[in-house]
């Protein structure tokens, strides 16, 4: 299939590429900066310069293609809101899809976003779902949680170099997902009739607490962690005087998602519907432990190997 990527350098969109080139697609990314993607070339994609705010550049990303799968977001780094990227951008990218009569559209969105109006991004997701079931197109939506993969930086790494770790709100289990599996599903999608203008919950195989995620990195490294809990009223004050200024409005509007992942109501489906409508086998999927010891081994394994080399003051330094 002649398959549009958009989002293809982000943490999942690169999985999703990877993914479809593995299966045969021939695969198109639209990015802004190709010489900052040429390792999607690399894979054996073809790079085509483009915006989401630009409707020109879609017109010509999704000529002569047949599918368009979505992972483009609005990163935190970013100026300006959300809404620009996440709606007004997908709104071009929708538009542009059916003047080039690509019918065939995944899209990646968030479990329970419609429970969240207040919350920028999720009261966008939940309003780009509407939009597209009130359209034409043959849409499927993956309604995610969370990646596993930035439970590194946000724990793992901490938890290994005794720093501090950093969490906010009430305990709130995320079933959190390897972006490899989540990859898995957008690509089965784009073979399975039974998929198409239907929403799926795409979820890990249980939802884990910042307390029993960090247990489990001590376990793993052998180390203790230190948690430091920020009081929302914390998180209130700081999300008030970002949203004061332009260049940090989207800063704000994710400090807002804390309500959602600090909430204390778990985020989390039964996959079985899922698993059989995609036609995948549930024992493939990654589950947390797994994840996390594979990572601890391969670093810990690393780091030796590092000490072997090393002098005995700069050994003082290593994190063991």
């Amino acid at each position: 299939m002649q398959l549009l990527v958009v989002g293809g350098t982000g943490t999942l969109g690169r999985q999703i590429v990877r993914r479809a080139l593995d299966q045969g697609h021939q695969v198109r990314c639209m990015v802004r900066t190709p010489r900052k993607a040429a390792f999607l070339t690399e894979w054996g994609c073809e790079l085509t310069r483009g915006d989401l705010l630009e409707p020109a550049s879609l017109d010509y990303a999704l000529e002569g293609q047949e599918a368009l799968i979505d992972a483009a977001t609005a990163r935190a780094t970013e100026p300006g809101s959300a809404y620009a990227i996440d709606w007004t951008g997908k709104q071009n990218l929708f538009a542009a899809a059916r003047r080039a009569q690509v019918r065939r559209v995944v899209f990646l969105s968030l479990l329970a976003a419609a429970q969240h109006p207040d919350v920028p991004l999720m009261e966008i997701k939940a309003c780009t779902e509407q939009w597209l079931a009130a359209s034409d197109l043959d849409y499927t939506i993956l309604q995610g949680v969370a990646f596993m993969q930035g439970l590194i930086s946000q724990f793992a790494i901490p938890v290994l170099e005794s720093q501090t770790v950093w969490v906010s709100g009430s305990p709130t289990p995320l079933a959190y997902m390897n972006t490899q599996d989540v990859a898995r599903f957008a690509v089965a999608a784009l073979e399975r009739p039974e998929t198409v203008r239907r929403s799926f919950a795409v979820v890990g195989p249980r939802a884990w607490t910042t307390g029993e995620i960090t247990q489990l990195c001590e376990r793993l490294s052998g180390k203790e962690g230190r948690v430091v809990r920020v009081p929302p009223v914390l998180l209130k004050a700081m999300q008030a005087v970002a949203s004061f200024f332009e260049p940090t409005v989207n800063i704000a509007e994710r400090l807002a998602f804390a309500e959602v992942t600090g909430g204390g109501a778990a985020l989390n489906a039964p996959m079985d519907e899922t698993y059989a409508a995609f036609g995948l086998d549930p024992a493939e999927t990654t589950d947390l432990e797994s994840y996390l010891r594979e990572y601890y081994d391969t670093i810990l394994k690393r780091l030796r190997e590092m000490e072997a080399d090393l002098d005995k003051d700069a050994k003082k330094k290593l994190p063991f």
